[in-house]
């Protein structure tokens, strides 16, 4: 006779070995992911920009700093909670994070490049948590790799020549950026490291502003090649380029939707910057701010589901599973097993109840 404790043993068992089996992904590694609000920066004052944030319709527009400087380029934390930004102070630039919200800003670079008398920008974060960075040391402007707290600067490039705009893949192991090594502004990618560098575009015009899909396999960037700045984009490898916008006018800093679907960028078409989305065809081109001073710097909020605890609570007369909603994979492997292995001492029961 099998007896009920083994069988809630045996539960317990499978249980954890599902967990061990079916591992919870990062929160980083999903994809497609769901499309959060749009950060960027607008002009409002002569000299002075301030971070704002939208609905990606463009609608529910909140601004995030309000002081006397100029805060630009903001880049969403791989969770969607915090934004770090390129701060004007004492006309330097400098790495500055802050709360989804605005609050709790929090200057990083006050030490290492600041404290050699130089500057950092163009500020991004990786899927772990750490932050690349443009730096300017004795007057070569390098891709730097820092902790998400300021600490252990690291130059990657240490070329002679301008190396900014850096862009991390999805997963993590590689960092896209703009070089002028070879003559002009050409996109390049290298591993986290700073090693394997490799050219990605080729032509006597400038391409800048790199930008990853949330899959990895494309690259979205601006080129001048046709006469001024369009959205193009690329495989991951460099090949298959293919122009996505065709104006007579400035269109740049391409920025992807996590859900890999939509591209935000920058266009003046009309007598200022304004955030446009399109698809990744290029198809229905859509403005989404309407402002007498310029908006830039479009960049996309990741939304994570919030993972929950997988439970199970045994009591004399059942047993209860809790299952997280953070993994569809695991949760229905957990269902499944489960219910059949929990429903086991029921039946047991019953079977002794007849035999009595």
């Amino acid at each position: 006779m099998v007896r009920l404790d083994s069988l809630l043993l045996l539960t317990t068992l499978v249980f954890a070995v599902t967990l061990a089996v079916v591992p919870v992904q990062p929160v980083w590694a999903a994809f497609p992911g769901i499309n959060g609000r749009i950060g960027f920066t607008r002009a409002t004052r002569d000299d002075i920009c301030q971070i704002y944030s939208m609905d990606s319709d463009g609608f529910d527009l909140i601004e995030l700093t309000d002081d006397q400087r100029c805060n630009s380029a903001p880049s969403w934390s791989p969770d969607g909670s915090m934004i770090v930004f390129d701060a004007v102070r004492e006309e330097e630039h400098w790495v500055v994070v802050m709360n989804a919200d605005g609050s709790g800003q929090k200057w990083l670079a006050d030490s290492g490049l600041a404290a050699s008398s130089g500057w950092s920008s163009e500020p991004v974060w990786s899927p772990d948590g750490r932050i690349a960075f443009t730096g300017n040391n004795d007057s070569n402007i390098d891709i730097y790799v820092m902790n998400a707290d300021g600490s252990g600067q690291i130059n990657l490039t240490h070329n002679a020549a301008d190396d900014d705009n850096p862009a991390w893949s999805p997963d993590g192991s590689k960092i896209a950026f703009q070089s002028s090594r070879d003559g002009n502004r050409e996109i390049y990618v290298m591993n986290v490291d700073g090693s394997g560098v490799a050219r990605l575009t080729d032509n006597p015009a400038v391409d800048n502003n790199p930008e990853w899909s949330p899959d990895a396999r494309r690259i979205a960037f601006a080129s001048k090649r046709d006469g001024d700045f369009e959205i193009y984009i690329m495989n991951a490898d460099g090949s298959g380029q293919t122009q996505l916008t065709n104006n007579a006018i400035y269109d740049n800093h391409p920025a992807w939707s996590p859900d890999g679907d939509k591209i935000a960028f920058t266009s003046q078409r009309d007598e200022y910057l304004q955030i446009y989305v399109m698809n990744v065809d290029g198809s229905d081109q859509t403005k989404i701010t309407e402002n007498a001073t310029h908006d830039s710097d479009p960049d996309w909020q990741p939304v994570v589901v919030k993972q929950t605890t997988t439970a199970l609570q045994t009591t004399s007369s059942a047993t209860y599973v809790y299952v997280s909603t953070a993994a569809p994979l695991q949760s229905a492997l957990l269902g499944v097993i489960l219910g059949l292995v929990v429903s086991m001492p029921v039946s047991v029961y019953r079977h002794r109840k007849l035999r009595s």
